[in-house]
């Protein structure tokens, strides 16, 4: 799995790169099939204080792409909200990907 993390308005510190590194590694124990993940973390220049910290992630799985973004007055509850959209997604894309028909069973004779 390739992992890139980069700040927009931002220094993507160690010990924010290790939460966000944590956080996704709950997508990797639900789907194995994980190629490439690319989160932007952005602080915005409003003058409203919610809703300033935002975080994008796009996620290349086998067969698509999954993308989310969460918008919050905290970075690290951004990140929560952005990994639990993006469980929800990958979740339903490997059931989704799941054969579901059962074998009629044989006849008896």
């Amino acid at each position: 799995m390739n992992l890139t993390i980069s700040g927009h308005h931002l220094e993507v510190t160690p010990a924010l790169r290790s939460y966000v590194t944590t956080k996704l590694d709950r997508i990797v124990r639900h789907f194995d099939q994980v190629v490439d993940v690319k989160v932007l973390l952005t602080v915005e220049k409003q003058k409203e204080k919610e809703r300033r910290q935002r975080a994008e992630c796009n996620i290349h799985v086998k067969g698509s792409d999954l993308f989310a973004e969460s918008a919050h007055a905290d970075l690290y509850a951004a990140v929560d909200d952005l990994v639990d959209k993006l469980d929800r997604q990958v979740v339903r894309h490997k059931d989704r990907l799941q054969n579901h028909h059962h074998e009629a069973p044989k006849r008896l004779m």
